[in-house]
Formats: structure tokens, sequence, C-alpha cells
């Protein structure tokens, strides 16, 4: 089930197309979108199809529709590959020019001063006809990601096209070509596996410092220890990951990633800024421990004087 079509060319896969939504949907129209496609491609809606249109269903409900659905509604995977849609986005606005596109509506987009309209009409249009005949739902789901590019495009490079040129020396009715416009920019090479490594990572790390500024410390953790997980030699993380645990009371934790962290980087400044602090943090917890310890042998000792808990 390839698509060589709009974002699906650049080694991306479009849930949103998939799902035939928008960009900006929210969750409530993803999950209200997703439950007509499952209920449109579920066998007890296709009594009087073949078997071959059967398995065509079946597989594009488990190959396609519900691994969208899923990647679009978990909150760590949205935000993830829209972060890689903004960085795929801001590069190929530099080189809208070039984009090659076969659908006509998307090809009007690309400079449309009112992109919003255009995208959601056309969109709403595509989607209605999308999953009504399963031979067709490559094509149009290409069409959608075509419409998808050239907004994310269009929306993306807003900014740099409104800005016009100006000079006073210079009449409307008489333009120079080499003042008219400025010279269009280099293309830029599209983002480098590093760079969608450290957005992702930023998007980890922003969401773990929110959950951090709420005092919401365990789920804060939760997000570190993902992205450690997936990231396991990023000095910085760990640090971050000890941090959270210090200030959650397990002193015992924040040591062993701060010692990861300073293994993978001896120079990093958070581990530096955080040895001192877990050090006399774990001090003063084994004190405690050891002082609980002593109580509890001294009202042994005082019970064995006569004869324990004896029942």
């Amino acid at each position: 089930m390839n698509i060589e079509r709009g974002l699906f060319q650049f080694d991306l896969t479009d849930y949103h197309a998939i799902l035939g939504v928008s960009l900006d949907a929210d969750a409530k129209q993803i999950r209200k979108r997703y439950l007509k496609i499952a209920r449109k491609l579920h066998p007890d809606s296709l009594r009087s199809s073949t078997d071959e249109e059967k398995q065509q269903a079946n597989e594009l409900l488990s190959k396609l529709v519900n691994p969208a659905y899923e990647k679009l509604t978990q909150e760590k995977t949205m935000t993830e590959h829209m972060v890689v849609l903004r960085l795929r986005g801001q590069q190929l606005g530099r080189q809208s020019s070039t984009l090659e596109l076969q659908d006509e509506t998307a090809k009007s987009l690309i400079g449309n001063n009112n992109p919003i309209t255009a995208y959601t009409s056309s969109l709403q249009k595509l989607a209605e006809e999308q999953y009504q005949s399963l031979g067709n739902v490559l094509d149009i789901t290409g069409q959608i990601s075509e419409l998808n590019l050239a907004y994310l495009v269009n929306t993306t490079d807003t900014a740099a096209s409104t800005a016009a040129p100006t000079n006073g020396s210079k009449s409307a009715a008489a333009p120079s070509t080499a003042s008219a416009s400025p010279p269009a920019p280099k293309p830029k090479a599209p983002p480098s596996p590093r760079q969608q490594r450290e957005a992702i990572i930023d998007s980890y790390l922003n969401r773990a410092r929110q959950f951090a500024l709420k005092r919401d410390y365990s789920r804060a953790i939760l997000e570190m220890r993902e992205v450690v997980k997936a990231h396991p030699t990023n000095a910085q993380c760990h640090s971050q990951l000890a941090e959270y645990y210090l200030q959650a009371g397990q002193p015992t934790m924040a040591r062993i990633h701060l010692e990861r962290s300073t293994a993978i980087d001896p120079d990093n400044a958070l581990a530096k800024e955080l040895n001192a602090k877990v050090s006399k943090a774990t001090q003063a917890k084994a004190a405690q421990s050891n002082s609980k310890s002593s109580q509890s042998k001294s009202r042994g000792g005082l019970f064995g004087l006569f004869g324990g808990n004896q029942k």
C-alpha cells in the first residue's frame, strides 16, 4: 500500500491524509472521523461485498487506518509527528517553486491569499469520497496529502512571501527587474536526522518541564524515562531525569542517572550542579533510615524484656 504523492514522497507517513482530516484537526474531530471510517470498513458493512473486497477493507483498516489513528491520538507520537512536519514544512516552504504536485487544487493552494478556506473546502470534498470505493482509497489519500503539503508550505512560507521590497526612487510604472523582487533564497537542505532527533528530544523536555512546574514530578519522570529509553546516550536527558527524581524525593534514582550523565559527558553543566544536592539528599535519607532502624531495634529490645508480642 505505497503512496508516492504529497508528504508521502518525502519519507513521511501522512497520518492526517489517511484519516482524511486536516492538519489542524483536534482529538475530537480525529476520533469522529476514525469511527466513521472504521464502520465503513467493518465486515458487517460489507456483507454484500466479495471476499476480495473484504480482505482489502481489512488491510486498509489494519495497515493504514488503525496505525494512523493510534499515532494521532497518543500525545507523545502526535507531538513528535507535528515537530517533524513543521521542520519539513520550513524546508519545503523555501522550495515551493520546485514542488511537483499532480492535483490542480493543491497547485492552486500554493500562494493562495486565503489558504485556510480553500484547503478546508477541498479537503472536505475529498474526504467524503475517500472510502466510498475501496479501489480509490490510495489515490484520494494521495490527493489529500498533496493538499496537506501545499497547505503546510503556504502557511509556513506566508511571512517570507508577504515581505515586499520598497524603493522610493523607483516608480510603480517603471519597475526594474533587478529591484522588483529580492533574489530567491537558496533551497535549504532537508532536516538532518540529528535535527529531527533534537527536535523530538526538545518536545519531551518541554512536556516534562510543564509537568514539573505543576509539581507533577511523577509525570515529568515518565516523560524523561521515555526519552532516555529512546536516546540512552544523551547526557542532558539523564541529568534532567536525575533532577526530577531528586525533586520527587528519590535521591537514589537521581544518583543513578547523574552517574550515567557524567559518564557520557563529564562537563555537563546540570550534572555538576546537581552533584552536591544529590549527595546531600542521599546522606540525609540514609541518616533518616538509620534513625528509624535504631528506633525499631530499641523497641524490639524493650518488648523482648517482656516476651515480645506473644499472643
